[in-house]
């Protein structure tokens, strides 16, 4: 294994003292938190040079990174939509450092630029994406992100004339937007992105060629950073949605026809239960968890007694809905059961049709609809295929690949398993295992596992080109279905949903133990990864039992879970989590939090940990106090690194030179700790 050849980088500790609910807390590190500090950069810097002199040190880092270029550099599409006989979607050449914004005229025109966003001339970091269609095909809102950030600048485009309008609202957060039916003017709701926290929230009209300063603001609600708006329309009405975050999430909702004096109709009014609205066909339809914890479809209408009347559609079904769409003629709901992507189809009302066929190993989601509703187009992903998207007819049932499919392995030389363990409370738990035949077969096998486990996120076949490349080298990879997802409806979220956090962290370990006990491998060959909300489980897992684990690597995390709702908007995902401000949500947070589990004089496992400036989602923060804890505490011989852009956070916009350097480092990372030198054939 490769040495370390110097120490980390010293970092100063200077202790704060919070006293919770009568209980002392030190955060040794608070003064990371501040990211613009000339300490703070200064020690990034030190950071960067410590990591890169072992990452560039790592044997066969050229051979690795030769293999990456050969999944990413390649033909990709995203963001697909149609209206009006006319495909918008984004497309990067091979080699592109960014996709560019292209339109079709009709499935088979050939592709035709619209903006590329290198020649905006702010650097390979820019990114553009298309976002929304008039509905008569002349005008396309887009969006233009800097890096990872979550805010963006937004933008119009009159297609015909390949022309950017001076309508653009400016950096900050769109959170609803609508074209009024005439395509001349757009109903918007956006926050700026310095926004007051106490700002007033509304909705505007803005006519196209006007100035801002001229827009009616036809809603407003007060309520600060507690409150926001959403916006969803068809051709006749708009509806108005507006989001309390309090002790927990409230709904309220109206209904608008477009071109009438406003006087928005009241739908519901502060209710705690999910509901999804969506305008199609002159009726109101939504997915709410009301009185159905898997989620149910209805139709609503008032009735003679002035009263709202939900009619059941789709009732609730053993799996939870995924997602679903309502198209001219029928409804289409996405469910994950038993293991396996379903899609089912229902008439208007409510009459069950047919199912989209699916093998069993195959992940399909649909990233949109077109205005014409005449089809949908779908991306689907394996454990060995990577993403393609294709369109669906519901009519007549057939697929048209949208792209050719990018063929980055060399044969289809993986298989998969899926089998089950058993917890320390008996429940049994799923897991997939992926590689080459004789990395299921043989004992011992260098492992890399990771897992989700919230937010009701199944985790299903999905493409990976780091298990990939891993498993072309005689890894295996695993996938268990921890509880936190919905694998197994809502009840399994609510399993691991807040004050119950730990059963995701106790499946996890669970799996880790199951997987060494049965002799597929051995804690100096098993390695964990995950990001965003499985950043926090990796974090908490390798915090708990480090001696499970031979290498780490936690992307973009929350760790500081004491003071996480204090940053950015993530006060919102208090339903999920809990807060430090509650003393029973701080009791359960304090024993898992991990940048608070971490103990002086541990061995703790190799860890690279994944960051950047512009996360304004799972603030940087948390992986700049966590590495210097880490580092401070460790007395293994194992590598604490720190891998920090300024330019990378939530939004996977870096360009793609960037991201084949980035992933180069964390499978070579990987390799080096799991003792995988050479790449194998597929046979």
């Amino acid at each position: 294994m490769l040495q370390l050849i110097s120490r980390p980088p010293a970092t100063a500790m200077e202790p704060v003292t919070d006293i919770l609910h009568g209980v002392p807390v030190v955060d040794p590190y608070r003064w990371l938190e501040e990211q613009a500090s000339p300490r703070t950069r200064q020690w990034i810097d030190e950071q960067t040079k410590y990591a890169r002199l072992y990452l560039d040190r790592i044997p066969n880092r050229a051979q690795i990174q030769a293999r990456v270029r050969q999944f990413l550099a390649v033909e990709t599409y995203d963001s697909l939509q149609k209206a009006n006989g006319r495909y918008f979607f984004r497309k990067r050449l091979p080699n592109q450092e960014q996709p560019c914004i292209c339109m079709r005229e009709g499935p088979h025109g050939h592709d035709q630029l619209l903006l590329d966003p290198s020649a905006l001339g702010q650097g390979d970091h820019v990114a553009a994406k298309p976002l929304r269609v008039s509905t008569d095909g002349r005008y396309l809102l887009y969006e233009i992100k800097k890096g990872g950030e979550r805010s963006g600048t937004f933008a119009i485009l009159e297609i015909d004339r390949r022309r950017t309008l001076p309508d653009i609202l400016p950096r900050g957060f769109l959170r609803g937007f609508a074209f009024a039916p005439d395509c001349r003017s757009f109903y918007y709701s956006y926050e700026a992105l310095n926004a007051k926290p106490g700002a007033t929230k509304s909705i505007s009209c803005h006519t196209l060629g006007t100035d801002f300063s001229q827009d009616e603001q036809i809603f407003r609600v007060p309520g600060g950073s507690q409150v926001r708006l959403g916006l969803i329309s068809d051709i006749e009405r708009f509806g108005i949605l507006v989001y309390s975050f309090g002790a927990g999430t409230r709904i309220t909702f109206y209904l608008q026809n477009f071109n009438t004096p406003f006087e928005p109709e009241r739908i519901l009014s502060d209710v705690d239960y999910s509901f999804a609205p969506v305008l199609a066909n002159g009726r109101l339809f939504a997915a709410t968890d009301r009185d159905a914890p898997n989620m149910r479809i209805v139709e609503i209408n008032r009735g003679n007694d002035g009263l709202m009347e939900w009619t059941n559609l789709v009732p609730e079904a053993p799996g939870r809905i995924q997602q679903w769409l309502v198209l001219s003629d029928r409804l289409l709901a996405s469910y994950f059961i038993d293991g396996e992507i379903q899609i089912r189809s229902f008439s208007l009302e409510g009459k069950p049709l047919d199912q989209i066929d699916i093998t069993g190993d195959e992940t399909v989601r649909w990233k949109g609809v077109s205005a014409e509703k005449d089809e949908i187009f779908l991306e689907s992903e394996s454990f060995s295929h990577p993403p393609h998207i294709f369109c669906y007819s519901p009519k007549s049932g057939e697929r048209t690949a949208w792209q050719p499919a990018a063929d980055c392995l060399k044969s289809p030389c993986f298989e998969h398993e899926r089998v089950f363990f058993r917890t320390a409370d008996g429940t049994s738990i799923p897991i997939f295992l992926v590689g080459k035949p004789e990395a299921l077969a043989e004992r011992y096998r260098p492992t890399i596992m990771t897992s989700y486990g919230g937010y009701g996120m199944s985790m299903s076949p999905q493409f990976s080109v780091l298990a990939s490349v891993l498993m072309e080298r005689g890894c295996l990879f695993a996938l268990p279905n921890i509880r936190g997802g919905a694998e197994f409806g809502a009840e399994w979220h609510e399993a691991a949903r807040r004050r119950r956090r730990q059963t995701a962290y106790d499946d996890f370990l669970a799996a880790a133990e199951w997987l060494i006990e049965t002799g597929r491998t051995a804690p100096g060959r098993l390695a964990i990864f995950g990001g965003s909300n499985s950043g926090l489980l990796v974090g908490a897992v390798m915090t708990q039992r480090p001696e499970l684990f031979r290498a780490v690597i936690c992307m973009v995390p929350l760790l500081d879970m004491l003071r996480y709702h204090l940053f950015d908007g993530a006060y919102v995902w208090r339903d999920e989590f809990g807060t430090s401000e509650d003393p029973e949500d701080f009791a359960v947070l304090l024993r898992y939090s991990p940048y608070h589990h971490v103990q002086d004089g541990i061995k703790y496992p190799a860890t690279l940990i994944v960051s950047g400036d512009a996360d304004q989602n799972c603030n940087p923060l948390h992986a700049r106090k966590m590495t210097a804890r880490l580092q401070s505490a460790n007395s293994s011989n194992h590598p604490i690194l720190l891998h920090y852009s300024a330019f990378r956070g939530h939004s996977p916009v870096l360009p793609l030179s960037e991201r084949i350097e980035a992933l180069t480092d964390r499978v070579a990372f990987l390799c080096e700790e799991l003792g995988l030198s050479q790449q194998e054939e597929c046979s």
